[in-house]
């Protein structure tokens, strides 16, 4: 397992995306599949940087793992910010005109069509959100 934590600032979202793209390299992942997890990172670690720690400073840990049996990628997203399950709403209706809908939960909803899984749990005091990809 790889382990990387920064301060959940939007400006580290690269350190983020590169940290994710040399696990998956490494893994021989093919591009699109590395292009799905790059946007549901970059969901994730948005969400954290803009709302967990309410504009404090507050750090997050991305841990990679690699199933090589199943070849599944296992990215976790902890942070110890207030407390979100951002699986709890209901899936937006991309049906209805952009005008006509509710704001948010788009990216969320984007990030459970790219990734074959996505779990959140509340442990220790720490959001964990996991996603999980066959590459």
């Amino acid at each position: 397992m790889k382990e990387l934590t920064v301060d959940a600032i939007r400006e580290n979202l690269p350190r983020v995306t590169a940290f994710l793209e040399e696990a998956l390299e490494a893994c021989d992942c093919p591009m699109k599949a590395q292009m799905q997890i790059d946007v549901a990172a970059d969901e994730l670690f948005s969400n954290v940087a803009g709302y967990a720690y309410a504009g404090g400073p507050g750090k997050l840990t991305v841990r990679f793992a690699f199933e090589e049996a199943n070849r599944m990628a296992v990215i976790r997203f902890i942070d110890s910010g207030v407390p979100f399950d951002p699986l709890q709403n209901d899936d937006p209706d991309v049906t209805a005109k952009a005008e006509d809908r509710k704001i948010g939960g788009l990216g969320i909803f984007l990030v459970k069509k790219l990734m074959d899984e996505v779990e959140y749990r509340r442990e220790n005091d720490c959001n964990i959100v996991t996603v999980r990809k066959k590459i």
